[in-house]
């Protein structure tokens, strides 16, 4: 069995929808191809969720977002490409939220590693790119009919550290 990295690491996610088209990372590189995801990510000791999102949303899309309901909670084992290989304990919090009327698609002054652009997708699109963590590409869907909020469960990256 792969090791645990010890603590567990709060992560917020921004849902952004318009007209029928997601905001998401493009990332390429580091051995694992090109993969999307969406914007957001750690939060800081002392820090709310809600300013842990905008936080990480001026920082890889270049603009604070208006942030909306909770619509899911998951845990996630995300595999770490270290020697050995490790994962790490992620409870990840997807929100619902909009960007500026005026927003156009761009890195912010920090993006993330590997990302290389800012894009809008077409939702109908969604399904045959590689977006990770690989269960958001069943819950984003299940998103837009207003659907509760719930617990999603607990999901392993299976993916070898060159595969993410």
């Amino acid at each position: 069995m792969m090791e645990l990295i010890p603590g567990i690491r709060n992560a917020a996610r921004a849902l952004i929808i318009r007209q029928d088209q997601i905001l998401l990372l493009r990332k390429e590189g580091g051995g694992r191809g090109e993969r999307y995801a969406l914007p957001g990510g750690a939060q800081d000791p002392g820090e709310n969720l809600r300013d842990a999102l905008n936080r990480e949303c001026e920082e890889e899309i270049g603009t604070a977002v208006d942030i909306g309901e909770l619509l899911h909670v998951a845990e996630f084992f995300k595999l770490r490409d270290t020697q050995p290989p490790t994962r790490r304990h992620l409870v990840e919090f997807l929100f619902r939220c909009a960007v500026p009327g005026d927003y156009t698609p761009r890195n912010g002054y920090r993006p993330d590693k590997h990302q290389v652009e800012v894009v809008w997708a077409d939702m109908e699109a969604l399904a045959g790119l590689p977006i990770f963590p690989r269960y958001l590409s069943t819950c984003i869907p299940n998103s837009r009919g207003g659907d509760l909020t719930h617990y999603l469960g607990t999901f392993e990256d299976h993916a070898t550290p060159e595969e993410h």
